[in-house]
């Protein structure tokens, strides 16, 4: 399943908002945790927590999430080997709990979630998703590379948090948010996030204010062979606290892409010197002194490892 790295790539929009409209089969689970206690003079108790979260089965559907809209505690079935896409283009929205079970192989090439937050001032949020079991590499396009997790608009003006975010095995990109860069100009910060073994990038950035720190990059001989941070132009994209660990393959840090130079800041962070850095079309990555070579990547507390932990918001 190897990949080979390219020194370019066109800006290409993944498919997002088709089939709009069709019906949803949505129930609900409840879980119970029953948690017991005994007390200092020995008597025991039960506490029990139920959460509660929709299950959404994928039937080629688009949810659209509005302006000032909270769309939470979601377990999307991804068993039915069918898509799904979620949008949210306004501002002051925000996705939290949210859990993917199953690999997406519907082949469709889309991505998962097109998100942009439309106000220059504005600031919107993604938080404790899990989309760690990834996607196949059939695309309906073909000039695609598979399925994208995140895919930020071009026309993104304001600003996206992700946080606490596990995104593992996609075929193509798993957080995509360079396309601003010329365009709306937004800001992206990725913050306490895992991404492994997905083609193609792993974070991909490109505007001044754009951030990754405390998060993990892993790639290794098993999955997808993509770059750990794709950094586009204008930048400057800065990368602080994090550890990217590649085992050789593709780029740790690339910078530059399609004739446009860019910069990257890294500190505090560890890379794997064996994939490098890329510095192309003379573009820059400036190392403090903290960083190093000697990559343990991790998958920081608060990260959901699995669709149901992510759903129930534990």
């Amino acid at each position: 399943m190897a990949h080979h790295p390219r020194t370019s790539e066109t800006e290409t929009t993944p498919t997002t908002g088709r089939n709009d409209g069709l019906t949803r089969r949505n129930y609900v689970r409840s879980l119970a945790a029953v948690a017991t206690a005994a007390t200092s003079l020995g008597a025991a108790g039960t506490v029990v927590a139920d959460d509660d979260y929709e299950v959404i089965e994928a039937e080629g559907q688009t949810i659209t999430i509005d302006s000032g809209e909270t769309w939470e505690n979601k377990l999307i079935d991804m068993t039915t080997g069918q898509d799904i896409v979620v949008t949210a283009h306004g501002t002051d929205w925000t996705i939290q709990n949210v859990g993917f079970d199953g690999k997406n192989t519907s082949g469709t090439g889309s991505a998962t979630f097109g998100l942009s937050d439309s106000d220059p001032s504005g600031s919107s949020t993604v938080e404790n998703v899990y989309l760690g079991d990834g996607s196949d590499s059939h695309n309906g396009s073909s000039s695609g590379h598979g399925q994208t997790a995140f895919w930020v608009d071009p026309d993104h003006a304001g600003h996206v948090d992700f946080e606490n975010v596990n995104i593992q095995e996609f075929a193509d990109n798993a957080i995509y948010a360079s396309a601003p860069g010329n365009a709306g100009g937004g800001t992206i910060h990725v913050d306490r996030c895992f991404a492994a073994n997905c083609y193609v990038s792993h974070f991909r950035l490109a505007t001044e204010g754009s951030t990754v720190t405390n998060s993990s990059v892993y790639v290794d001989d098993s999955g997808y062979q993509g770059r750990g941070i794709w950094a586009w132009a204008p930048g400057t994209v800065e990368v602080e606290g994090c550890q990217i660990e590649m085992h050789g393959h593709n780029v740790a840090i690339d910078a530059g892409a399609n004739g446009n130079p860019t910069e990257v800041l890294v500190s505090d962070t560890d890379y794997d010197d064996v994939a490098g850095i890329g510095e192309n079309a003379g573009s820059t990555v400036e190392l403090e002194d903290d960083v190093g070579t000697d990559p343990d990547a991790f998958v920081p507390d608060g990260v959901p490892q699995s669709a149901e932990e992510a759903a129930s918001g534990n």
